[in-house]
């Protein structure tokens, strides 16, 4: 199996170069039912929301049960964290976590 399809195709910026400023979120457990704008009405109890993104299979369209969310300031990332995390949301306990850039 080759990972080079994993790898970003830019080889001018290396990862330690990449600023990741705490405020980019990973929630799993997401329903099937729940859309972009559910994710980020959820999220906007604890802050601004910029980008909430759920991901969807590319052949199917549907969804794959996680998604990303980006918060004005790493303070409401915080609470959303805090908040938000094993919080029930359509039903599904979803889970928060920072985005870990590698």
């Amino acid at each position: 199996m080759s990972y080079s399809r994993y790898r970003s195709r830019s080889r001018s910026v290396d990862s330690s170069d990449v600023e990741n400023p705490g405020n980019n979120l990973f929630v799993t457990g997401l329903s099937s039912r729940l859309t972009d704008q559910d994710l980020e009405k959820h999220f906007s109890t604890e802050g601004e929301v910029i980008d909430a993104s759920i991901v969807l299979d590319p052949w199917t369209r549907e969804s794959r049960g996680f998604g990303f969310v980006t918060m004005a300031t790493l303070k409401e990332a915080e609470r959303c964290i805090k908040y938000l995390d094993r919080s029930v949301l359509e039903g599904r306990v979803i889970t928060v976590e920072k985005v870990l850039l590698v």
